[in-house]
């Protein structure tokens, strides 16, 4: 009995953190990086090369790159010629992101810390701009996706990347309905919805 109460408890105790973590959107914090480090299943780099279709030249931002999960292999994908520039609050992020970037000899990454409700780049900036289940934590997303529709060139992609169980998870219909409104055409989704990437077009 004590064992199914302590069971109960955990599990009221689980929930509660998530409820919290969802109605205070924020981003992960450097110390618990291993959340960001871990597989993504569903959510792969090869769904994500599918949903971006990148090709060699282009200028693309990631927005909350974590330690890098996807970067290398996105900046590989726009050689040569290309640039991938990152973007995050935590500073700590891209610092690590950077060391990966320089252990493995890639040359075409630049890395900025900036808030993506004011993104500092100029209009139609962008081929692309990809966030990987970071929209959730942006305390105004409406902001945000107007910005990343005000970098895009017209015609560039938003690939964005969502996994269910993240506390901050942004379900298709939402991310639908929200890309819209910041004058971003919703173009198909890739993956069932419990992990998922979706394109909009600007």
């Amino acid at each position: 009995m004590r064992a199914r109460t302590l069971a109960l408890a955990g599990l009221a105790a689980t929930v509660g953190v998530a409820l919290w973590w969802r109605r205070h959107p924020s981003a992960c914090p450097y110390g618990q990086r291993f959340w960001v480090e871990a597989p993504h299943p569903l959510i792969t780099r090869e769904r994500l090369r599918e949903a971006l279709e990148p090709s060699p030249g282009e200028r693309v931002l990631e927005i909350g790159p974590g330690t890098g999960y996807y970067s290398l292999d996105l900046a590989g994908w726009l050689a040569p010629g290309g640039e991938l520039q990152l973007l995050d609050l935590q500073q700590e992020m891209l610092d690590h992101t950077m060391r990966r970037v320089a252990d493995s000899g890639l040359d075409n990454v630049a890395a900025a810390r900036a808030d993506a409700t004011a993104l500092p780049f100029d209009d139609a900036s962008f081929d692309a701009v990809v966030l990987t289940a970071v929209l959730g934590e942006i305390p105004d997303q409406d902001a945000a996706l107007r910005e990343i529709a005000r970098v895009l060139r017209p015609g560039g992609r938003l690939v964005v990347g969502e996994l269910f169980g993240d506390p901050h998870y942004t379900a298709p219909g939402a991310l639908r309905r929200h890309g819209e409104a910041a004058g971003l055409r919703w173009e198909r989704r890739y993956g069932p919805a419990v992990g998922y990437f979706a394109r909009l077009i600007a």
